[in-house]
């Protein structure tokens, strides 16, 4: 289902202008290939939302265009890793976790086949398209599924970092990303090890822990609450399964509240998570798990979404200065 690929096409000008965060997962893929690994990629219909166009530009033959047929694509890419190639299969993570999960537990996970699942467009990226293509719940789903990573990276130096970080890792794993769009936090080539969190401070009053899209305005919530003289620590949780467990533990004997963010439902993601973990060790800070509260998210551009669920950085100061009381 190959053809050529149209670099002159309005949807290879767009990825290009509109989400240049999307150019990571190609260009780190191409790295690999280029370094000798087996690696081969596809998506459903989706090259030039997710930006292996330019993968496919570059390895044609590496390349497989599966059309409207995600479920198919999972099943073959399980296929094709039981022959040594290393897959990295694209769609959006509403599909993928969803649509897919009968697929990647059975023939990916239970398998213990090395494929690698990129959910691109999570949480409620994809604005105006619904709740259809919103995907709240993927966290959930995919870490309780077992012998499966899950990782939300914060943007697309961190994504580069931990798909090249994936060739010596066993299990499938499954990446949660955004549109393309996201701001940069890290610079090109930052550290990325599996199940290891990044900290960013520590505070004694409460101490923010964050996944995904989410790292950047907590970020700048993070920034702005310091500067205003309150004690606050930010973690980014990149690695949703398996949790870094030290981590969360120190921010929680160093800090009176815990909050989570995460553009998902409280229920089952990172907030569940930690939530177990502080259960489990008996720990007396207080969590507040801050996200979609168990509701379908409403249909609006992005921006307006985050802002209305606060999920911006504006909303989140406000509910770390409302849990300070």
């Amino acid at each position: 289902m190959n053809g050529p690929i149209d670099t002159n096409s309005w949807q290879y000008r767009q990825i290009n202008a509109r989400a240049p965060g999307l150019s990571y997962l190609a260009n780190a893929l191409i790295d690999l290939v280029e370094e000798g690994y087996p690696v081969v990629a596809g998506t459903a219909d989706l090259q030039y939302s997710n930006g292996l166009v330019r993968f496919a530009q570059r390895f044609p033959e590496r390349f497989t265009q599966f059309g409207i047929s995600e479920q198919n694509m999972v099943s073959a890419a399980a296929g094709m890793a039981s022959t040594g190639a290393m897959p990295f299969v694209a769609t959006f993570a509403s599909f993928l976790a969803l649509l897919c999960c009968e697929q990647i537990r059975t023939d990916v996970a239970y398998s213990a086949l090395p494929v690698r699942l990129i959910g691109h467009h999570a949480g409620i990226s994809l604005g105006f398209y619904g709740t259809s293509h919103h995907a709240t719940e993927d966290l959930a789903i995919m870490r309780s599924i077992a012998d499966l990573t899950v990782v939300a990276p914060a943007d697309g130096p961190q994504l580069a970092a931990a798909v090249k970080a994936s060739v010596n890792h066993a299990q499938p794993i499954y990446f949660r990303i955004g549109r393309g769009q996201e701001p940069v936090v890290y610079d090109d080539g930052v550290d990325f090890q599996f199940g290891k969190a990044i900290v960013h401070g520590e505070g004694s009053d409460l101490t923010i822990i964050a996944c995904g899209s989410m790292v950047h305005p907590s970020r700048e919530a993070y920034r702005a609450l310091r500067a205003a003289g309150k004690s606050v620590g930010l973690i980014d949780m990149h690695t949703v399964k398996p949790l870094d467990t030290k981590a969360v533990l120190s921010a929680a004997a160093h800090s009176r509240f815990v909050l989570t963010i995460e553009e998902h439902n409280i229920l089952g993601g990172l907030g569940g998570a930690v939530a177990e973990i502080l259960a489990e060790a008996g720990s007396p800070a207080r969590l507040i798990r801050h996200g979609i509260r168990d509701e379908y998210s409403l249909i609006a551009p992005p921006t307006h979404l985050y802002k209305h669920y606060r999920l911006d950085a504006a909303g989140i100061e406000a509910t770390v200065l409302e849990a300070l009381g």
